[in-house]
């Protein structure tokens, strides 16, 4: 600075003149962190990610600089627009989680009413669409899009992996985790989480489903849907639109007890669903819908076995040996092409004392015999295992590549699993 002002000293007035006059015309991009300051955007606003930060590059911040909007950078060379929380540097909302932009000083995030991230290509990766006069974020964490007298956009409305407390979450939204195999809605009365275990399809397993309890208020028929929000009295609550009374409470550890920091509830990569608060230092754990580990979704990976006492991980064929997480690479498809008959194109394995962590959630059909739900499993090309309960005669058939099962010693359950498709014959 001080090399800057004895430069100026030696310029003439005409010099000086005509230096301000620039100044004043041009209004250069800031690539840094130099907008950390700003508590809103107006048109007009751009801004592209600095080559030389490494994490984060604030662009907005809230009044009391708990939160912050900005460029995230993801395994080095990508970005998404995300707001943090600034203690935590914990990421609560990405604008672009299922398309992420280049960590380029050529990525561009404009305000010209909408926000709207781009390349110089044109490609546009996200935009709000809107028509407003300026950008501002909350001290609750909610960044708006507003005009004079209105709010056209906001984050609350469009959740990615986490809920923040006081922000309702609709039966038109949903909580998807950040690997993007589960997530979770609500239905008419109740919340549920779901698994993407087949590809390309809408009809995800539902593998937890909380119901609404109904003690202090009732779900009225055609007077509203319900929503959930996290109350920061330490519970989740599910309400009916135009009550207050909660139609149910999930309460966390803390329940009736205040903290002083912001409570959140996220959905895991694992598929569970956890309730958490700030204490100045750390994310406490506070709530956790699922509390025993082979009750989740997949917890050893694909055609994994969870031992239910102890929650270790094997493989379902006793041969292969549990790591990195998986026993066999997940596939997707069916066996309706290519001769299913030929036992080039799968292999078979039976194991018995194991059942599904979530048999309550799943259709299933009633059947005299083990042998009988396996030949159901082979007439059926879209069917990739069936498990079968001596004691009760159901069989539970799946149309999608099996994951982890959960063993139960040496009690009469059976599961039949197609492995895969296999090129050249057994794998």
């Amino acid at each position: 600075m001080e090399t800057f002002t004895h430069f100026v000293t030696r310029l003439s007035s005409t010099q000086l003149l005509l230096i301000t006059l620039t100044l004043l015309l041009y209004t250069p991009t800031w690539p840094s962190s130099a907008a950390a300051t700003q508590t809103e955007l107006l048109r007009d606003f751009k801004a592209s990610p600095d080559p030389s930060i490494q994490t984060f590059q604030t662009l907005l911040a809230d009044p009391n600089g708990n939160f912050s909007l900005g460029f995230l950078r993801v395994n080095k060379t990508q970005l998404a627009l995300a707001l943090l929380h600034v203690p935590s540097s914990d990421p609560l909302w990405l604008a672009n989680p299922t398309q992420l932009a280049r960590w380029s000083d050529r990525t561009t995030l404009v305000f010209n009413g909408s926000l709207v991230l781009s390349d110089p290509q044109g490609k546009v990766f996200w935009s709000t669409h809107t028509q407003g006069d300026r950008v501002v974020l909350l001290n609750t964490s909610n960044v708006q899009i507003q005009t004079q007298s209105s709010v056209l956009w906001q984050s609350f409305d469009f959740p990615t992996n986490t809920l923040v407390e006081n922000q309702n979450f609709t039966s038109t939204m949903s909580l998807v985790s950040s690997n993007g195999l589960y997530s979770m809605r609500l239905g008419n009365n109740f919340m549920g989480l779901y698994a993407k275990f087949k590809s390309g399809s809408n009809s995800d397993q539902i593998y937890w489903r909380h119901r609404a309890m109904e003690v202090k208020a009732e779900i009225v028929e055609g007077k509203g849907p319900i929503y959930a929000q996290v109350n920061p009295d330490g519970f989740l609550g599910m309400y009916q639109t135009g009550n207050p009374a909660p139609v149910d409470i999930q309460p966390f550890n803390t329940f009736h007890r205040p903290v002083n920091g912001l409570r959140k509830v996220r959905l895991e990569p694992d598929g569970n669903f956890n309730g958490f608060y700030w204490d100045g230092s750390k994310w406490v754990l506070d709530f956790q819908a699922i509390s025993l580990p082979c009750e989740l979704p997949s917890p050893c990976g694909a055609y994994g076995l969870c031992g239910a006492g102890n929650g270790s991980c094997s493989c379902l064929d006793n041969r292969t040996e549990f790591r990195s997480g998986e026993c066999f690479p997940v596939q997707y498809g069916d066996f309706c092409s290519g001769g299913l008959g030929e036992i080039s194109n799968f292999w078979v394995i039976r194991r018995s004392g194991v059942e599904l962590p979530y048999k309550e959630l799943m259709g299933y059909q009633t059947m005299s015999s083990y042998g009988e739900c396996e030949r159901v499993c082979e007439r059926n090309c879209s069917c990739w295992g069936a498990v079968y309960n001596n004691a009760s005669g159901f069989c539970y058939t799946m149309d999608y590549s099996i994951q982890t099962l959960v063993g139960l010693g040496m009690r009469a359950r059976w599961v039949i699993l197609r492995c895969g498709r296999v090129q050249g014959g057994r794998k």
